[in-house]
């Protein structure tokens, strides 16, 4: 199956600090994709590069063929209007009706008349069960309605590709289902390809199709929902199963805590 998005040893570094090493990734068309890892492993950064944000200090990210860090400006803005993008927590416009912060991008990147403007975000809005709060501000919205009218806005162009950044943060068991359903349908019914980041291990796997997993800014693990469950690596299981005792420590490394609290050499 041809792929959409493809990353070929892909490293980047913020100063000095190493976040991605010789990333090997490739999401094919149609199929919805997990990334996962601890924060701070490098699954936003990744995201980032897919969209042209930043560049990589080694290897290429191609998307539809073409390596994402060598377009000019105005062949990364083509691309752009092909990508839709949910931020952690929506990200909507505050001043906004639900309505305009779906129309926002459509009144941007197309020369429609307003009132086509409007009964395409009107569409989009009932395509996630808000239609009737078309007319509401960011702040008369709940957490899970916040986060529908961001998905309308993120597929109000009809992308080819759907990058979803901590979707399922926050939100209660009821919505987070409704969020996770309308992921999986809006992307088979768009015939779009989706990249998950998330840490929300169960539900995720009900509705991927393939997950690969980050930890220290490399893929450690990668395969199937299935293969993923019955992994017998030990940081594949310690994350899947929420375990304390693992690979991954509790404390982040550093110096001894005597000697940070300055008590080496004393005596008791």
């Amino acid at each position: 199956m041809e792929n959409l998005v493809e990353s070929k040893d892909v490293s980047f570094t913020y100063g000095f600090r190493p976040v991605l090493k010789g990333i090997n990734m490739t999401v094919p068309r149609g199929k919805v994709v997990c990334i996962m890892g601890l924060s701070g492993c490098g699954k936003t950064t990744l995201l980032r590069l897919i969209g042209g944000a930043l560049k990589p200090r080694h290897g290429e990210v191609r998307v539809n063929g073409r390596v994402v860090n060598l377009l000019k400006r105005d062949a990364l803005y083509a691309m752009r209007r092909k990508l839709g993008m949910l931020y952690q927590f929506g990200a909507l416009f505050t001043d906004m009706t639900a309505l305009d912060n779906v129309a926002f991008q459509i009144r941007e990147h197309t020369d429609l008349p307003e009132d086509m403007v409007e009964d395409l975000a009107l569409m989009k809005l009932n395509a996630v069960g808000l239609r009737g709060a078309h007319h509401r501000m960011p702040a008369e919205l709940s957490g899970g309605m916040a986060r529908r009218v961001a998905l309308a806005r993120a597929i109000a162009l009809d992308p080819t590709l759907i990058m979803y950044d901590e979707p399922f943060t926050g939100l209660d068991p009821i919505s987070l289902g409704v969020i996770s359903n309308l992921l999986r349908r809006l992307n088979d019914t768009l015939g779009a390809t989706s990249i998950v980041v998330t840490h929300d291990v169960q539900e995720t796997l009900k509705l991927v199709d393939y997950v690969y997993f980050m930890a220290d800014g490399a893929i450690v693990a990668q395969g199937t929902p299935d293969e993923i469950r019955e992994s017998k690596a030990p940081f594949v299981h310690q994350f899947i199963w929420g375990e304390v005792d693992g690979p991954l420590p509790f404390h982040m490394p550093g110096a001894p805590y005597a000697s940070d609290l300055m008590l080496e050499g004393t005596r008791g």
